[in-house]
């Protein structure tokens, strides 16, 4: 049953992240004023873009999720530390 909540859980993040570079690129381009083929070329280098820097985003998640093992996190503090530590890594490059 837990393995079940935990493939359930995986695939409902990865389905929400895959529509989160799309919804970001969508509200750039309509910011831009983008429309016809200029808004199609720039959601896909868009989308392209956002997909090669998810590697680096998992990499990171992992690292955290590390430390956080180690300091012996559990429950809110370790989602807590977590993301700011996701957030952080970001924010470092």
């Amino acid at each position: 049953m837990k393995k079940f909540l935990i493939v359930l859980l995986a695939a409902s993040s990865l389905s929400a992240f895959a529509q989160a570079p799309a919804s970001t690129c969508d509200a750039q381009a309509a910011e831009k004023k983008l429309a016809g083929a200029a808004k199609t070329s720039f959601l896909k280098k868009c989308e392209r873009d956002a997909a090669a820097a998810a590697p680096a985003a998992d990499a990171a998640k992992e690292a955290c999720e590390k430390t956080a093992a180690e300091k012996k996190l559990a429950g809110a503090a370790k989602n807590s530390f977590v993301t700011k530590c996701v957030k952080d890594a970001a924010a470092a490059k």
